[in-house]
């Protein structure tokens, strides 16, 4: 008999090995990912080598600032994040444990009322046991806290802060918006009702009035977007909202009003440096939902 040329074996990845690595990842530094793990330094730093041995690449390098990942590191580490939930969703599934622990979620506010009705309802749904708790803010306080490891996890627009690393979610759509009835742009200096310092919304409209030479004056200042949006209804100001907020009792205005084109915003997802061992699979959980649901999309087009 004849036999056939052998096929040599695929390389088999280790999910222990995967679980260090992103330990690493996330955390920057072998010392702080052995803690997490419960191992020594020298055995994250062999469960390494050996996933790269198994891969043939460079996964890490060590630099001033700890472990940082090389392009193949970051391809593996954005690749694999789904393989993990899905192999601890599938042995949840079938040994009856789900995922515990307890995930803080910060949100803008603007976004808020539509990822709670069409995307966090589902994840409790399918992770009972998980203590979820949604926090919203502005963006600039979601930075602040996200950097302080009070909130897990974070949906921030990629403004008015200084954070980086977040993962590109949706482009927003930030619009000039008056009321429906008058022409409030006619005056000498336009009445802007304004979140906030922290807000990216209030950053795009006051940079662009300024860069434009164009006088502008608060007339109403609110941490609520509702608010902002009811004065600019009522006829008392001009606003800047993204385009899917704006209701019947606005008017989109734009250049032949006279106002300048704003920039678009990003909506990125950022984690905490530190996030608790025993919520550390429940976080990548939820992470993943998000970015099932809002990647590419935005939140309006989750829940339609």
């Amino acid at each position: 008999m004849i036999e056939g040329p052998t096929t040599a074996p695929a390389a088999a990845l280790d999910l222990e090995l995967l679980r260090s690595f992103h330990a690493i990842a996330q955390l920057g530094s072998l010392a702080a990912a052995a803690s997490q793990r419960h191992k020594t330094v020298s055995a994250v730093s062999m469960q390494v080598k050996r996933l790269e041995d198994a891969l043939g690449s460079r996964l890490l390098e060590r630099g001033s600032r700890g472990m940082t990942l090389t392009p193949t590191g970051e391809a593996l580490l954005h690749e694999s994040r789904e393989l993990l939930n899905l192999h601890d969703a599938m042995v949840a599934r079938f040994t009856g444990r789900g995922l515990g622990g307890k995930v803080r979620l910060g949100l803008p506010e603007d976004y808020a009322r539509e990822l709670l009705t069409g995307v966090l309802p589902d994840f409790i749904a399918h992770h009972p046991n998980v203590l979820l708790e949604a926090v919203t803010a502005t963006s600039g306080e979601l930075a602040r806290k996200i950097k302080r490891s009070e909130l897990a996890l974070a949906v921030l627009l990629d403004r008015p802060h200084s954070l980086t690393g977040g993962e590109p979610l949706w482009q927003t759509t930030p619009v000039w918006v008056g009321p429906r009835i008058g022409r409030l742009t006619d005056r000498d200096s336009l009445p802007l009702a304004l979140h906030e310092v922290d807000c990216p919304y209030r950053e795009l409209a006051t940079e662009t009035l300024e860069k434009a030479g164009k006088p502008w004056h608060a007339v109403f200042t609110s941490t609520s977007i509702h608010a902002v949006e009811n004065a600019v209804e009522a006829g008392l100001a001009i606003g800047v909202i993204d385009r899917e907020r704006v209701t019947s009792s606005m008017r989109e205005l734009g250049d032949e009003d006279g106002l300048p084109p704003l920039p678009t915003c990003q909506a990125q997802l950022h984690f905490a440096k530190r996030i608790d061992a025993n919520s550390r699979l429940a976080v990548e959980a939820l992470a993943v939902l998000l970015r099932e649901r809002l990647v590419g999309r935005g939140p309006w087009r989750a829940v339609r």
